[in-house]
């Protein structure tokens, strides 16, 4: 009697002449699919090539026994399938980007409060640094003011005013204009903040709610 290994080279040998070069690999994969490339010639070899990919393939399994088959596609079926294969790959790297995302949150709070606790952290710190810019603010309107009283006695006195106190006007004023800029883009970045703990907070609660078991049907009735 001969070895099921045996007689997948026989089978191979009769029906597919091709296939005995990929015996190898079919021994080791389990698998393997044949085709018949854009030359009309029949290949098979465990992966079928992208460009082969709409031709008629048949998956046999270690014994030589045909296990599976699709019928050749239409370049319109492949693109759907293509497109379906696409989607799903996104589909499978977001659910694992998000278990991710799951498994560092549960890694850093241990509950809500603590959750609370670095957004205000986080915020304060911004409110912080907003303080010492509104500062800056006060600081330049002095010195704004002090430079256009200076280029005002110059006018009154109907003399040019210096360059260098037209530059220091002009320099507190692009300087002024950059520092509000900063204060609007942090007063931005807290609310970004906020909604981004408020979206931490609620994926907390449902990672961490009790499971409720279903109620049991009642067998007696």
């Amino acid at each position: 009697m001969r070895s099921a290994s045996s007689a997948l080279i026989l089978i191979l040998t009769a029906m597919l002449p091709a296939a005995v070069s990929v015996y190898a690999q079919v021994q080791s994969s389990g698998k393997m699919y044949c085709w018949k490339n854009k030359s009309g010639k029949t290949e098979c070899g465990d992966k079928v090539p992208y460009e082969d990919q709409d031709a008629a393939i048949k998956e046999l399994n270690k014994q030589g026994v045909v296990t599976g088959q699709t019928e050749a596609q239409t370049p319109e079926e492949r693109k759907a399938r293509e497109a379906a294969e696409e989607k799903r790959l996104a589909e499978a790297q977001s659910k694992e980007e998000q278990r991710r995302k799951d498994k560092a949150l549960l890694d850093t709070f241990s509950n809500e409060q603590e959750i609370d606790l670095k957004r205000n952290r986080d915020i304060q710190l911004i409110e912080a640094n907003i303080d010492t810019l509104q500062g800056n603010l006060t600081n330049m309107a002095e010195r704004q003011n002090d430079a256009r009283t200076r280029a005002d006695q110059y006018a009154k006195d109907k003399r040019p005013v210096p360059p260098a106190i037209q530059d220091e006007l002009d320099r507190i004023s692009a300087e002024t204009a950059q520092t509000n800029k900063q204060i609007l883009q942090m007063r931005s970045d807290i609310m970004s903040i906020n909604k981004n703990y408020d979206d931490l907070k609620k994926r907390f609660i449902e990672l961490t709610a009790p499971v409720t078991a279903a109620p049991k049907k009642d067998s007696s009735r």
